[in-house]
């Protein structure tokens, strides 16, 4: 009778736990075509990476496994990111979303899509210092730092080099404007000049006039706070070909290897940073990365960051559901807890599921301070041999 009373009991068990499991649909809202999609082509298999990873270690949530639901944001096309997100939620049924990447797309899904619909979104790389205090409803995060940051870092950059002018142009929607004010505010602080700081259009076929604009200004380096695959690109190579500036500093929209390799030689001698870490997850995911038949680019471990967040965010919830997981993401990202890093992802889902707590590292580092945004690390690269090296992190 007692053996025939256990084996009741776990039977009941292993139902409660097979009706306890579900098929969970993550949103991975990024620009796949556009401005950044150089960037986003080792942003998406970053979130992939991690969604796999817990699927093959099956303990989220008494064993649901986890698939990914693309949707493009362009980067730049509000109207576009707004219907992508809208068929994401409302038609594909995601419980979170990891996106956007672009600022002002980002801030259209969120306001006009995740908050009616009350759905999570942690973005890798919307970096507006406006999305730090925009009204979410406690419903975004991101695993990357505010340009409020980035624009103490340009600072900090541009000094140690000695430079002491410089000129601005900036992508004319809310991150070149975000980025573009922050660097000048923190430039001028430090005593430095700032000659122009105008705005590009992107898609244009002819930059002669902004960059005549730039070059009656002036300036020992021109900053270009733009996109690598679009108007930034650009307004490099038709400054260089006037003979206008020779030297750039280059944001974290402009980092990455399709711009030396579209510019060539002449980009040499340029410098910039975008969000990174020299940490042991860093080099971990890194190695991942490689395995996985990706490179571990600019904001593709924030990327799995992101993802992982929320898969440890409904395990510690206990539910997928975003009005619950919401309120777990702070306590999975920060201390306290046990320290969890790149291919640890199981062994964090099974510490929650015993009921403890756990303190995600990840790939950058991750530390969520203010409104639900990471604290800031950041990867210092040149220029050199036409290809971009990292020469330190900040």
């Amino acid at each position: 009778m007692k053996k025939l009373l256990i084996a009741s009991t776990l039977l009941a068990a292993t139902s409660a736990q097979i009706a306890a499991a579900e098929e969970i649909k993550l949103g991975v809202f990024l620009g796949f075509t556009g401005a950044i999609e150089s960037i986003v082509a080792d942003m998406g298999p970053g979130a992939d990476l991690a969604i796999k990873e817990v699927n093959d270690g099956g303990g989220l949530l008494g064993g649901s496994t986890v698939t990914a639901v693309r949707g493009d944001t362009t980067c730049t096309d509000a109207a576009v990111a707004t219907s992508a997100a809208e068929r994401l939620i409302t038609s594909d049924k995601v419980s979170a979303i990891v996106g956007g990447d672009c600022s002002g797309v980002t801030t259209a899904a969120l306001q006009n899509v995740a908050m009616p619909n009350g759905i999570v979104m942690i973005s890798p790389s919307a970096t507006s210092p406006a999305l730090s205090t925009i009204e979410d409803n406690g419903l975004f995060f991101r695993t990357a730092p505010s340009d409020a940051r980035q624009g103490e870092i340009v600072t900090d950059i541009l000094g140690g080099k000695g430079v002491k002018t410089i000129a601005i142009t900036y992508t004319n929607n809310d991150y070149g404007k975000g980025l573009a004010e922050s660097i000048e505010r923190n430039f001028t602080a430090a005593g430095g000049t700032v000659t122009i700081n105008t705005s590009h259009e992107d898609g244009k076929g002819d930059y002669a006039a902004e960059v005549g604009a730039l070059a009656a200004a002036g300036g020992e380096v021109l900053v270009v706070a733009g996109y690598l695959d679009q108007g930034g690109k650009a307004v490099i190579q038709a400054s260089l070909d006037t003979g206008a500036f020779d030297t750039f500093y280059l944001p974290d929209g402009m980092v990455g290897d399709a711009l030396p390799e579209a510019i060539g030689a002449d980009l040499n001698g340029s410098y910039g940073a975008a969000p990174g870490t020299d940490s042991p997850g860093a080099a971990k995911y890194s190695e991942m990365a490689t395995a996985a038949g990706f490179k571990a680019g600019p904001f593709s471990g924030e990327t799995y960051d992101a993802a992982a967040l929320i898969m440890l965010a409904m395990q510690a919830a206990g539910s997928s559901d975003s009005a619950k997981l919401k309120d777990k993401v702070f306590d999975v990202a920060n201390a306290p807890g046990e320290k969890i890093f790149p291919g640890e992802l199981a062994k964090g889902l099974k510490i929650l599921a015993d009921g403890g707590e756990v303190d995600y590292v990840g790939a950058s580092a991750v530390e969520l301070v203010g409104a639900g945004e990471s604290a800031g690390n950041y990867r210092e690269i040149a220029v050199d041999g036409g290809k971009i090296a990292t020469v330190g992190f900040r």
